[in-house]
């Protein structure tokens, strides 16, 4: 499909990036539990606390895994003034990950995705429940002022712009303006990853949807890859974008080009996946770094490929170095193929 050579030349110039996240911010909590017994209370499962871990989620995510790719990320968000709050600013820190584009806001909770594992020390730990908390999806106009600030400051040295929209409010009609601004004076990528609202995003360079979502936007079901092609064609036109990245689980993955035609990609690697959190954070991430760093369009397509095909393969919210990826290139033949 690619040649390997260089496919790991781009890799090798990740390190020369930037690239400034916009979005929201989010806390991802594991708390992980030993089976015990049934309780007499009600008929559920008792477990016995073991273990308590706090990973970076949702845009905090992007940006870790722009970093984990050897580019500098540059986050700009909000985080309430709490103690979730506090532990994703650590993180950011532990990771060498600038904080200069954070806010935080007394009147706003940091949103918080717990996660109750259950599993025994030589069992695999498997999700009982999803708790979320969950600021409310609007900002004030003093955060808002500040996030554009923000996004010009930090924007002065981008080379390509990753908007990570959750639905929590940090990305408002005049904060992505800005970005499209900012990043035209700068001749810079703009790609978007929005779980709930995606055609208010016009005008990015990229959009990477995952197929349901591609689905509910045309209003059609897609029964096979010539919907899927007729679909894909519909929302990339309703964007106003240059490409689509459609991900379609163990199908691998779809792009679109508006001046090209549709490349349908298979999954990398195996099918049988450890865990998806996070995935989607991944693959929007290595695209955008390889655009930036002066990929095509299916060149950077493989390797968000490839990137994700490596990160489900980890448990948890997790990333992929330049290293693992760059080494993963060569377990698949297909990026070997010129």
């Amino acid at each position: 499909m690619f040649p390997l050579k260089r496919l790991r030349e781009v890799v090798a110039g990740f390190g020369s990036k930037t690239v400034v996240v916009v979005g929201d911010l989010i806390a991802d909590e594991y708390l992980y539990g030993k089976p015990a017994r049934i309780s007499r209370e009600a008929p559920v499962l008792i477990l016995r606390f073991t273990d308590r871990e706090v990973r970076l989620g949702g845009a905090a995510n992007a940006a870790h895994n722009v970093r984990a790719l050897g580019a500098t990320a540059l986050p700009v968000g909000v985080l309430g003034a709490d103690i979730a709050g506090a532990e994703v600013l650590r993180l950011f820190a532990e990771t060498g990950i600038s904080t200069d584009g954070i806010m935080q806001a007394r009147e706003r909770l940091t949103p918080v995705k717990t996660r109750i594992m259950a599993g025994g020390y030589e069992s695999t730990r498997q999700q009982v429940v999803r708790l979320d908390r969950e600021p409310e999806p609007t900002i004030s106009d003093s955060v808002e002022a500040a996030l554009v600030a923000a996004v010009k400051a930090a924007g002065s040295r981008a080379d390509a712009f990753l908007v990570s929209d959750y639905g929590y409010g940090a990305v408002t009609a005049r904060v992505f303006d800005t970005v499209l601004e900012t990043a035209r004076s700068r001749h810079a990528v703009v790609t978007v990853d929005s779980r709930y609202d995606l055609p208010r995003f016009k005008g990015a360079t990229a959009a990477a949807p995952n197929e349901p979502e591609v689905e509910a936007l045309a209003g059609a079901e897609l029964v096979d890859e010539r919907a899927l092609e007729k679909a894909g064609r519909a929302v990339l036109e309703r964007l106003e974008s240059r490409y689509l990245l459609v991900t379609r689980g163990s199908r691998g993955m779809a792009l679109f080009e508006r001046e090209g035609p549709v490349t349908f990609m298979p999954i990398h690697g195996s099918d049988q996946i450890a865990d998806v959190t996070g995935a989607g954070d991944t693959v929007i991430s290595a695209f955008t770094v390889a655009l930036a760093t002066g990929a095509g369009a299916g060149e950077a397509a493989w390797l968000a490929n490839v990137a994700g095909g490596v990160v489900v393969m980890k448990r948890g919210t997790a990333t992929v170095s330049a290293a693992e990826l760059s080494e993963s290139l060569g377990d698949d033949g297909a990026a070997a193929r010129s």
